[in-house]
């Protein structure tokens, strides 16, 4: 399975929205309301035209916790509702699957239609959770509060959403924010069983490896472009480590 990714540069965004109206409308509603809102497309899927249509916002719960957020829907946006919904049901689904089926769209068909449009595009990394990360990382890059994510997302660390988002963690900022309780978590964590040392004591035996490795004739240039990224990695975190008081 391909991984997923936000897609972070707003004109290639643009004409990826573009290319979802050439196909059909749906698509494009679709997609605009789950970068707008971070709801998961199987709940967008489930709202009828009644919720949506002639609406200035949209009020959505967002994942386990039900976090309330609100959408302001661009005027475009709106507009395109009210043309592709004139004449309708306000009873039946926003987004319909087949013409002469009153049935939602189904989750399948939406996420071959994006990955089609992606591909179409050179974008080899687009699926069904495109939408939710591309919310999630333009909310991260206007605010950088990893942590409302990570209570949105219900992501059990700082660490997951970075992931989640396609970004590095800031290792000073979560380090910073790290509660007492946590803290306290920590260091029992650290202790118990002797966790801590045998954790450091794995990275060092991994890097002792490495660098006898560095002189083996065998080793390809891939595993060289391997090890300059671990390095850089690693001295990065090491350099915010240092630096965090």
């Amino acid at each position: 399975m391909n991984w997923v990714s936000p897609i972070k540069d707003e004109e290639t965004l643009k004409r990826f929205k573009e290319a979802l109206r050439k196909v059909d409308d749906k698509y494009y509603i679709l997609f605009e309301i789950g970068v707008g809102t971070g709801l998961q497309l199987q709940e967008i899927l489930r709202f009828k035209i009644k919720d949506i249509r002639g609406k200035d916002k949209i009020e959505a719960s967002i994942g386990t916790k039900g976090i309330k957020r609100t959408f302001t829907i661009p005027k475009e946006l709106k507009d395109v509702i009210a043309k592709f919904t004139e004449g309708k049901d306000p009873d039946a689904y926003l987004i319909q699957g087949h013409t002469n089926s009153s049935a939602a769209l189904s989750r399948e068909q939406a996420y071959r239609v994006f990955k089609s449009v992606g591909k179409e595009m050179g974008l080899n990394s687009i699926g069904a959770q495109t939408m939710r990360k591309t919310f999630a990382w333009r909310y991260y890059k206007s605010t950088n509060d990893i942590y409302y994510l990570q209570n949105l997302l219900n992501h059990a660390s700082p660490s997951i959403t970075y992931r989640y988002i396609g970004e590095k963690p800031n290792v000073e900022v979560v380090l910073k924010k790290m509660t007492p309780e946590e803290n306290e978590r920590s260091r029992y964590l650290l202790y118990k069983d002797n966790s801590g040392k045998k954790r450091i004591k794995a990275i060092v035996d991994l890097f002792k490896k490495l660098e006898g490795e560095l002189d083996n004739p065998s080793n390809n240039d891939a595993f060289y472009g391997k090890l300059d990224c671990l390095l850089t990695e690693v001295e990065q975190l090491a350099e915010s480590f240092k630096n965090t008081k």
